[in-house]
């Protein structure tokens, strides 16, 4: 069955001080991709629960809570109590991700496990048979704003084709750098769910931006499959 490619417009790029009226300019996104960092797994300090908690009463967009802290073990679940659709934590910060995995799923929530673009895919694999998702990192995290970061398509490709073998069940998402002309090359290369931040927030029409976002992934992941079946 052909992917349908997903949009995450992420707020780190949104004006913190007007986030409702964030959430509300991308009607029409998948997921609205939350970054908290805790100055201390990244270097940036952003949001943390109470925020996120605000950012879920304003939106009926499932909301994506990409964890960059440290201890993702005592908080995470937290956040899947709050409310949130997927909660990714790194593997570079997880003390037990088997665990956590599991106490994410029954706390209500996707458990998603994110990599780190220097981090590689291969050892992970048996471990993530116990996630949802994967977040490929195709920037250094913590900062919004980077360049793509095009090595990292290897680890989704080698994804992608575990999930199409049927070696795992895993939505493939990326984020960093993402915009219209590096959303092509991601989804060629097996990507499922896109975060965008100031591709989207920086447009005239956030809304408009993520539906041209979307269909430009569309496009190439058509182009793709039909190259495979030629």
């Amino acid at each position: 069955m052909p992917r349908t490619p997903m949009i995450a417009p992420s707020i780190l790029s949104a004006d913190f001080a007007r986030l409702a009226d964030a959430t509300q300019a991308v009607k029409g996104a998948d997921w609205l991709h939350v970054d908290v960092m805790d100055g201390h797994f990244v270097p940036n300090l952003t949001i943390g629960l109470p925020v996120v908690k605000a950012v879920l009463a304003s939106t009926d967009i499932p909301v994506d809570c990409h964890l960059m802290i440290d201890d993702p073990d005592r908080w995470a679940v937290g956040y899947a109590e709050a409310g949130a659709h997927n909660v990714t934590v790194h593997v570079e910060a997880a003390a037990d991700p088997v665990k956590l995995a599991h106490d994410i799923r029954a706390a209500g929530a996707m458990a998603g496990l994110s990599i780190k673009p220097r981090t590689p895919f291969e050892p992970y694999v048996e471990l993530l048979t116990h996630y949802d998702t994967l977040l490929v990192m195709s920037v250094e995290p913590g900062f919004g704003g980077q360049e793509f970061i095009a090595d990292v398509l290897d680890k989704v490709r080698k994804a992608r084709a575990k999930v199409d073998a049927g070696e795992l069940r895993v939505l493939v998402e990326i984020d960093g750098g993402i915009n219209a002309d590096t959303i092509e090359q991601a989804a060629e290369a097996g990507v499922d769910c896109f975060v965008a931040g100031s591709a989207v927030y920086g447009a005239a029409d956030p809304a408009k931006a993520v539906g041209a976002l979307r269909e430009r992934a569309r496009t190439a992941m058509r182009q793709a499959r039909e190259t495979r079946t030629m």
